[in-house]
């Protein structure tokens, strides 16, 4: 089979499968996140005040307070670097928004607290945008929720002590997620200091702040999957493009191309247009591709010409591969695909 019509069973195929990918359920990918200078500013003072003061502001003895911290309707803003996703070096910024609403049944009169059927402590909102090392841009996701006290939601991972929180949208790579659950943990050894909004926020790496690590659970709308033929998955040998089967089966150490739908945007080309030919287009997203469990290295993903969700990733077996079946798993931005299978000599 040679590469123009396999690329043409590509299409033939991922139309058809399309309605199909969009119905499943799709399980939910794991993302955690690591953030870094982590600040949090209380709206504190009248705003022709902000961002007037040269100096670290978060100690007690700041004068400037109008409300007591963690008193209801008081707001806040937190900022913070993105430094790592899933242990993956990354760029970004999470803006974190929220209002106090420390609510219990059984208020206490003069203490700042609303009474109310639930106990909470916050209204949160929390936008993350996370960008690859070099600068380019990955894609934002949005969190919404409420923060402190009550239970976690029913069905919520173990993991979810705290807060009631839903991932309702996204960008870029994260177009159309959504989750459930969220969960922020604000590493005891570093933690987030309050300050003013008086305090200059272009000085924040200066100051320092606290490290926080963010658990989200993403549903995505539709997740990275190789393209299935007629003849099996479409995994070829790099040299001649010929699908590996049980009787071409692919070698350790061979360079191998796999041909992909749903790694999200390429750079440079606007949503629903289709991938040029030059140059080709590279997705935005970190592309992962394990073999049996374990990374291989993946030497280019790209758009694939003419294409508007097909894709093609050109990857180096691990040398220590064992013969027989080996399963085949391709990611982007950190949401994996289901397995497929190939032969290994």
């Amino acid at each position: 089979m040679n590469r123009i019509s396999l690329i043409f069973g590509v299409a033939v195929c991922a139309a058809s499968l399309e309605s199909d990918i969009l119905a499943q359920s799709q399980s939910p990918s794991l993302l955690q996140v690591e953030i870094q200078n982590h600040r949090i500013y209380q709206y504190d003072v009248e705003p022709s005040k902000y961002g007037l003061i040269s100096k670290s502001l978060s100690t007690t003895s700041f004068s400037g307070t109008v409300a007591p911290a963690f008193c209801s309707f008081t707001s806040y803003m937190a900022i913070g670097d993105v430094v790592s996703v899933n242990g993956n070096p990354v760029k970004g910024t999470v803006f974190e928004t929220f209002t106090n609403v420390t609510t219990s049944p059984t208020p206490t009169v003069g203490q700042c607290q609303a009474i109310a059927d639930i106990t909470r402590a916050a209204i949160y909102e929390w936008n993350l945008e996370i960008m690859n090392q070099d600068g380019t841009y990955i894609g934002r996701i949005l969190v919404q929720g409420l923060a402190g006290g009550g239970p976690p939601p029913p069905g919520a991972p173990s993991s979810i002590t705290r807060g009631s929180y839903m991932v309702v949208g996204g960008t870029g790579a994260f177009l159309g997620v959504r989750g459930g659950y969220f969960q922020n943990n604000p590493d005891p050894s570093t933690p987030v200091p309050m300050t003013s909004v008086a305090e200059d926020p272009s000085l924040r790496r200066t100051f320092g702040g606290g490290k926080t690590h963010a658990t989200l659970y993403l549903i995505p709308q539709s997740a990275p999957q190789v393209v299935m033929t007629a003849n099996g998955p479409a995994v070829t040998h790099s040299s001649d493009f010929s699908l590996v089967t049980a009787s071409k089966p692919a070698a350790a150490g061979e360079t191998l191309s796999l041909f992909a739908t749903g790694l999200g945007p390429a750079r440079g080309v606007e949503l629903g247009k289709p991938f040029p030919s030059s140059p080709l287009a590279a997705v935005t997203s970190p592309v992962g591709v394990l073999m049996n469990g374990k990374p291989a290295e993946v030497l280019s993903a790209v758009g694939y010409p003419g294409a508007m969700d097909g894709y093609q990733v050109n990857f180096r077996l691990p040398p220590d591969t064992p013969k027989g079946t080996a399963t085949v798993q391709v990611s982007a931005a950190w949401i994996a695909g289901p397995l497929v299978s190939v032969a290994v000599q």
